[in-house]
């Protein structure tokens, strides 16, 4: 770890490198702040001294100090008073300022938009929800989400900085999420190609990211425990797909494609999907549940989930979404008995743990807003 808030980036794996015109010094010392952002926010209101930011980042107190002074200038950081010294003066100990900035996190469903406008800690300040009629024209779609944007911005309290950093889109798969173009959404093919991030930066005028439900959803959760370990977020409303976190970072693939999760053949020959192919889980699964057959719905799910489990070995499975809200027991204990029966014929010792999803009433808007808080603290998964 660096020791000084200029030293050599080459130390830093993935900050910085050496080029023809030198050390990128700006991406390193972004870097250290971000470190120190986010030890300041993990202490809450309580506050961390300077001291002990020095200790936990590596960085030299001197580096801290300048790097304190900054946050405290942009009005990221406040002092939260005083604590008793074992020698010497009192610390002085720092907090997050909470309401400095905000992002949006913007959830575009297949029939409902929600946007929620969160601060620096994450909690929700304003959120709003409308019906969404996502085969309408890309236009009509984009202008409804700007005026989401626009309504829950207005609650954003002015400070030094930016009010608001940007947009996170969670939007249904599959996607680009580096060039911000969605690909064939299954049942929205005329969606194919459509460069969402730019056209809903051009109508906000704000920096926009975009990614796919189940990745937004698994890296707020993610991003609120980091020390969960490896596991599937799967999520079942519209449709069904998944968030996979693996060694401790968000897994995308390398064509960015991956928890296309629904689109496993459980049943060759099956009952036709909306992919184009037949018998996948997400067809099986969504046809119990509007039967209102939650246990076969359940049963199913926890086949793919199963699956998941012993082809990663992870170490949970999380579950989510309007339909797994409806009737989260039956889903859980659906899901686990599937995941529990197979580890006792596999002979895999203790199962895998099954939970819904915590943290908020809008996972996945929420989660959306971590992919423009996330770099600013040092916590995001390319």
């Amino acid at each position: 770890m660096n020791t000084s808030d200029t030293s050599d980036s080459r130390s830093v794996p993935g900050v910085g490198a050496r080029n023809g015109t030198g050390v990128n010094l700006p991406a390193l010392r972004h870097h250290n702040a971000a470190l120190v952002l986010d030890l300041l926010r993990g202490a809450g209101g309580d506050g961390i001294s300077r001291l002990e930011l020095a200790e936990r980042t590596g960085l030299t107190p001197q580096a801290v100090s300048k790097i304190t002074a900054r946050l405290r200038a942009e009005g990221l950081a406040a002092e939260a008073g005083r604590r008793a010294s074992t020698g010497g003066k009192p610390r002085t100990v720092l907090r997050l300022v909470p309401d400095a900035r905000h992002a949006v996190g913007l959830h575009l469903d297949r029939d409902e938009l929600t946007a929620v406008l969160v601060d620096l800690a994450g909690t929700p300040v304003a959120v709003r929800t409308a019906p969404l009629d996502f085969g309408a024209p890309a236009a009509e779609v984009v202008a409804g989400a700007a005026d989401a944007v626009a309504e829950v911005s207005a609650s954003a309290a002015p400070g030094d900085g930016p009010a608001v950093l940007g947009v996170g889109v969670a939007v249904p798969g599959p996607l680009d999420h580096r060039d911000g173009v969605l690909h064939r959404v299954t049942g929205f093919p005329q969606w194919d190609g459509f460069p969402l991030r730019e056209a809903l930066a051009a109508r906000t005028g704000l920096p926009v990211s975009v990614d796919k439900d189940t990745n937004a959803a698994a890296l707020g959760l993610a991003l609120r425990d980091p020390g969960a370990g490896d596991f599937a977020y799967l999520h079942l409303g519209t449709g069904l797909g998944a968030g996979l976190v693996l060694g401790g970072a968000l897994h995308r693939g390398v064509r960015t494609g991956a928890g296309e999760f629904g689109h496993q053949t459980l049943l060759l020959d099956g009952p036709p999907c909306g992919c184009g192919g037949r018998g996948c889980i997400e067809a099986l699964c969504l046809a119990a549940a509007d039967r209102g057959d939650v246990a076969e719905a359940a049963r199913v799910l926890g086949a793919g989930a199963a699956n998941l489990v012993a082809l990663l070995d992870i170490d949970r499975v999380v579950l989510g979404g309007r339909t797994v809200a409806a009737h989260e027991d039956a889903y859980v204990r659906g899901v686990r008995a599937v995941i529990e029966e197979r580890a006792r014929r596999e002979g895999a010792g203790t199962p895998v743990p099954v939970a819904v999803a915590g943290g908020g009433d809008h996972p996945v808007a929420e989660g959306a807003a971590q992919l423009v808080l996330g770099p600013l603290f040092g916590r995001t998964a390319e």
